[in-house]
């Protein structure tokens, strides 16, 4: 007898409908599967064999074929056991098999029957949309991430036995609905409060924050960069609705996500500098996102700058050009979202106090070239905004003045990306002054005759390159948003001079 239950599984961090085919027939007993499983999903059929049983049913004792279709796309992850089972538990007339293919079926089943928690539940339940199905059985754990975004039903189940006395009609599923209203936000441990002093390095990161330019911090060992930056993500906007589910989607298929089912702060990803290439950048034999992809819509924090493998660092630069992450392999070619914000943080020479003006530096004038060109120029090109974070006086660290909040600097920001969504409400796939094409800068950063003869001399006496004249010109298009003017002046042209290296 045959039986056929729609599942999913996942590619990159997208759902792709797979139809589980069991059949169940006379011959010697085997179980074999084919579709091009895994070994995690070859492994299925011992777990299958036990919850069966476990859970009141009995296993087929012959010849068992199940098909993963399509054949040509490899089926990972534990995510076939409940289909598995469920195809033979209809396919062996033990439940009947008209209703197998009214709900997707997802989840990893434990040998008592219990269903665990899967990856990726969030990409999977997308492809209900594609197909007549009636909605979605998956675990209980995985039940409000994917309520959060399917627009079809979602079943919460904790066992074989529940499933199975649902499609027999013996039992009512238990609808999940989740709305944004009922997940709270985390409130924040760190604020902007709490760093004295630095108002210039300040003043940097929320122009970078306004407009999603990237921003490299120099300075001797504890004049608060790291301090600095792990705050960013409290003063960027709060991420919308579709930025919220991408970034799930993110942390869904590398096992990552937190229990209350859906990201809505921007992630801060901090990798040590020891990081591989395919853990920065993303891949593997089956490719799955790497730190610039868990960081989308985020920051990602790269401390000790010179310290991190030049190859990992020549890697950033197509994610930093073109914000996604393009993986091939000789079956396939998957893209990842890295959409995020660098920060980068290093220390001006080896011993760290070449621009301490107290401490003596005992470094070389080679040393500290070599040290610095651990960053090559096409990477420094690539980061918009340039400073230079000077060690803490004693009497900003012991006033009793608190710097300015968290809150405070956020009004501001989201001030100025509602400057630029209206801006680029016409133009896809652009929402800050970063990504402004150069077309897009010759017509939204027209200069006045001040602010362009100050350019042309900056150009001619620092010999900017042309990417760092379109940059200097999107910070200062994002100056001008923050003080709310629709022209570039001057005096906007001469602080994003100011930002550059």
């Amino acid at each position: 007898m045959l039986a056929k239950v729609v599942t999913s599984a996942v590619i990159g961090i997208d759902g792709l409908p797979v139809e589980v085919e069991v059949d169940v027939s006379n011959g010697l007993p085997t179980f074999t599967i084919v579709g091009l499983p895994s070994t995690e999903v070859k492994e299925s059929r011992d777990r299958v064999r036990s919850a069966l049983r476990n859970s009141g049913y009995e296993f087929p004792t012959k010849r068992i074929v199940v098909n993963l279709a399509p054949a040509n796309i490899r089926k990972e992850g534990a995510s076939f056991d409940l289909p598995i089972a469920v195809g033979l538990a209809a396919a062996s007339g033990q439940i009947p098999s008209d209703t197998t293919l009214k709900y997707l079926l997802l989840g990893e089943l434990s040998l008592d029957g219990d269903l665990k928690a899967i990856r990726g539940a969030l990409s999977m339940v997308s492809v209900v949309e594609r197909g007549n199905l009636d909605g979605t059985l998956l675990p209980v754990e995985n039940a409000k991430e994917a309520a959060i975004s399917s627009k079809y039903p979602v079943y919460g189940v904790r066992s074989l036995a529940e499933v199975l006395a649902i499609l027999s009609g013996n039992l009512k599923p238990r609808q999940v609905n989740v709305t944004l209203e009922e997940i709270a936000l985390r409130s924040t441990a760190v604020d902007f409060a709490e760093v004295r002093g630095q108002e210039h390095a300040k003043r940097a990161v929320e122009v970078a924050a306004a407009g999603g330019h990237n921003i490299l911090m120099t300075g001797p060992p504890g004049s608060g960069k790291t301090m600095i930056a792990r705050r960013i993500p409290t003063i960027l906007p709060p991420m919308s609705v579709e930025e919220a589910i991408e970034t799930t989607k993110i942390y869904s298929v590398t096992g990552l996500l937190k229990a209350d089912g859906l990201m809505l702060e921007r992630p801060f990803r901090s990798p040590h500098h020891t990081v591989s290439d395919v853990a920065l950048i993303g891949g593997g034999r089956i490719p799955h996102p790497g730190e610039v992809s868990l960081a989308n819509h985020g920051v990602l924090f790269l401390d000790e700058f010179t310290e991190f493998r030049q190859s990992a660092l020549e890697a950033l630069r197509q994610p930093l050009e073109d914000r996604v992450v393009t993986i091939s392999r000789s079956h396939s070619s998957l893209t990842f979202p890295a959409n995020f914000t660098l920060v980068a943080a290093m220390n001006p020479c080896p011993c760290g106090n070449y621009t301490d003006p107290v401490k003596e530096c005992r470094c070389s004038p080679r040393e500290i070239e070599r040290y610095r060109r651990k960053i090559s120029e096409p990477i420094l090109d690539r980061i918009d905004i340039h400073i230079d974070v000077p060690p803490v006086r004693y009497n900003e660290l012991s006033g009793s003045l608190s710097g300015e909040d968290s809150e405070a600097i956020r009004e501001r920001v989201v001030r100025a990306r509602i400057i630029q969504k209206q801006r680029f409400n016409k133009t896809p796939d652009v929402f800050t002054n970063a990504q402004m094409s150069p077309s897009l800068i010759r017509k939204f950063c027209r200069l006045d005759r001040d602010a362009s003869e100050l350019l042309r001399a900056a150009c001619k006496r620092l010999a900017l390159s042309a990417r760092s004249y379109a940059k200097t010109l999107k910070v200062a298009r994002t100056i001008a948003d923050l003080e709310g003017s629709c022209e570039i002046r001057a005096h906007h042209i001469a602080e994003a001079i100011q930002y550059r290296h």
